[in-house]
């Protein structure tokens, strides 16, 4: 290497080593000052130690100095050495939680889609019939992300490895690409944006469908509300649907593409599928298992069957017939990752309500919207819940953090305990394309270049406006119909 690149690299390096130190300094100063807060009445003494390392391991997802589980990693080790949680009895409790569990087997059953190409097969299907047109074509990847959703609850994995790469093939069929602002706006940055929104819708939709979707629901249950796979699906059902076919057309109009026919594109999805030819054996039994899960997910309170025991019946099927394998498992990061990350996580927050931390922070908000209605106080809340997604960088962060608190609020603001679990249950999948950091799938799609910030900033927002007012009234009026409030 020569002088001249060794003196630019170590440039280029400098002001990322500066970054990652300013980023630690921050997580430290905010770790200290609340570790050092006396704790307040009804607090545990370990109280305040557990909330700075809660919210330190939380500042550092956000400002991601080190890749996710190995911030979660430090921040268990800090509880440990500190006393704040018992190695043997409390800190590795996590480890052992079902729901974090039934999220791995998911990843694991979303992989036979990717491996079999079933999930290409059916948006190629969906092409064919919708594709001669910009908006037929948006409908047709809504419909393959809402089919693809109930067993995949990466919904990065099912945007960037599903629909991702055929948006760019089919937006660069029509000499669109992320080149020029021209090129870009003639169809993929459409395409592109329009599935994140609908993917926020998707995810939204199924507790299966977004990794953090669990862990909502075991807070709720934990608080005494029996949300399950089938009413939570039920109470969606409405406003999902709705929000799929409302938003690629709102789209069309506040970010529409320049080019709004593709007859090529049915003929191009036709030719795709002719070269993948007749569905494989791995298919047919990637699509048997799927129907079999959603079955035993919508009646296992029924039959007795946890949806964690279902997840893991399905993984069996999978192996048994080599459609997976064990090193396909082995090599899925995100699945492992996840383990670790929500592991964590949630032996953190399990540790926050043992220690009376998180009834505390609830009845502070609760006294915050003490005395109005309790309409209005949960519309408050509500509000604050979707915009405060400003300051985070995954759905999963934000619900871990803020969504017991929240929930308690408004139980105790006097709203109906059902209502408002799966209402702020939606909210912490709706809140996912409002920035282009605000989850997986809205970083692949700012990454491909087809998006720019200013344009995320402004159309997220107007149609974050859109999904609260569609979820705000249909939902509300739907789940009274279904008896939930």
């Amino acid at each position: 290497m020569s002088t001249e690149s060794t003196v630019t690299s170590v440039a280029t390096e400098a002001p990322g080593r500066r970054t990652v130190i300013v980023k630690v300094a921050a997580i430290l100063l905010v770790t200290l000052a609340i570790y050092l807060v006396p704790p307040p009445d009804g607090v545990d003494a370990r109280g305040m130690h557990m909330l700075a390392i809660f919210v330190g391991t939380i500042l550092g997802l956000i400002l991601q100095p080190l890749p996710t589980p190995s911030v979660a990693l430090l921040g268990l080790a800090l509880a440990m050495i500190t006393g704040t949680m018992d190695p043997a009895t409390e800190a590795l409790k996590g480890f052992s939680n079902p729901t974090i569990w039934l999220i791995v087997a998911a990843f694991f059953i979303a992989e036979g889609f990717l491996l079999t190409g079933l999930g290409r097969r059916i948006a190629l299907w969906f092409i064919s019939k919708l594709g001669a047109s910009s908006l037929g074509l948006s409908y047709g990847l809504a419909l393959t992300d809402l089919v693809l959703a109930p067993a995949t609850p990466s919904n990065t994995a099912r945007n960037g490895g599903v629909l991702y790469p055929i948006i760019a093939s089919l937006s660069r069929e029509q000499g669109s690409t992320p080149d020029t602002d021209a090129s870009r706006r003639k169809l993929g940055s459409y395409l592109a944006f329009t599935s994140v929104q609908v993917n926020a819708v998707t995810s939204a939709m199924f507790i299966t469908a977004m990794a953090g979707n669990p862990i909502a629901q075991q807070a709720a249950i934990d608080l005494g509300i029996d949300v399950t796979w089938g009413n939570w699906a039920l109470a969606a059902l409405v406003p999902g649907l709705l929000s799929l076919v409302a938003v690629p057309w709102v789209m069309s109009k506040v970010y529409g593409p320049t080019i709004t026919k593709t007859p090529e594109a049915p003929a191009y999805a036709r030719k795709e599928l002719a070269e993948m030819g007749r569905m494989s054996r791995g298919e047919l039994v990637m699509t048997g298992t799927f129907v079999l899960l959603l079955v035993l997910w919508v009646l296992g309170s029924m039959l007795g069957i946890s949806a964690t025991a279902a997840a893991f019946v399905g993984i069996g099927i999978l192996l048994v017939t080599r459609v997976l394998t064990w090193k396909d498992m082995a090599e899925n990061v995100s699945a492992w990752s996840t383990l670790i990350f929500f592991s964590v996580l949630v032996g953190m927050a399990d540790q926050l309500n043992a220690l009376g931390v998180i009834g505390w922070i609830g009845d502070a908000v609760a006294v915050a919207v003490g005395g109005l209605p309790w309409m209005l106080a949960f519309a408050i809340l509500t509000l604050a819940y979707f915009y405060a997604h400003y300051f985070f960088a995954s759905n999963t962060a934000q619900i871990v953090a803020m969504y017991a608190i929240f929930l308690g609020a408004a139980i105790a603001s006097g709203a109906p305990p059902m209502f408002a679990a799966l209402t702020l249950g939606f909210i912490g999948n709706l809140f996912g394309a409002i920035t282009h950091y605000a989850s997986g799938p809205a970083g692949v799609i700012y990454g491909s270049g087809y998006v720019k910030t200013s344009e995320w900033f402004r159309v997220g927002f107007i149609m974050s406006v859109v999904l609260i007012a569609i979820w705000t009234v249909s939902a509300s009026l739907w789940m009274k119909v279904l008896g939930l409030w």
